[in-house]
């Protein structure tokens, strides 16, 4: 199946979700620092160690598939980055409001990233790639975590704020 046409889009999807994840490794700093709530700030930081070890982790899925890590640019992940830095440039500092935007901006991410490692795990398991498959559905659940704790963070305390600013 190596060199079918959807051996070949599952390569390429690889590829795409691994240039987003390289560029969040720069992209989540950024947008740490913008954060006022120590508790997104936390978020944040912590989602960057997971995201670093996201990076590993398609590394060793190239590897285990025989493929050179190679990233292609993805576009949809360069847009949102653009939206986050967009959102930080055009809210007072130090502020809820900041931080509602920050998270609905980092949701937007999430939500980019559970819909393409759910789309990869669905190619791997057809084309009986188990190993890489877990490794993806690892980071799916990371992922999903990850969604979870911002929509925690927005309800019980920034949204709440931000609507008193």
């Amino acid at each position: 199946m190596k060199n079918s046409k959807f051996h070949q889009l599952f390569i390429q999807e690889l590829q795409d979700i691994y240039w987003a994840e390289k560029n969040l490794v720069k992209a989540l700093p950024k947008m740490k620092r913008a954060a006022t709530s120590t508790g997104l700030a936390e978020a944040i930081g912590s989602h960057l160690e997971e995201t670093k070890e996201h990076v590993n982790r398609l590394e060793e899925v190239f590897e285990l598939l025989g493929e050179k890590a190679q990233a292609k640019k993805c576009e949809a992940m360069e847009g949102l980055i653009a939206e986050g830095t967009s959102v930080v440039e055009d809210t007072e500092s130090d502020t809820m409001v900041r931080d509602a935007g920050v998270i609905i901006a980092s949701q937007k991410i999430e939500h980019y990233e559970i819909a393409s490692y759910g789309s990869l795990v669905a190619l791997a398991m057809k084309m009986e790639h188990n190993d890489a498959a877990k490794l993806l559905s690892k980071t799916l659940e990371e992922e999903k975590k990850a969604d979870e704790l911002l929509t925690q963070l927005a309800e019980s305390e920034i949204n709440e704020q931000a609507a008193q600013e």
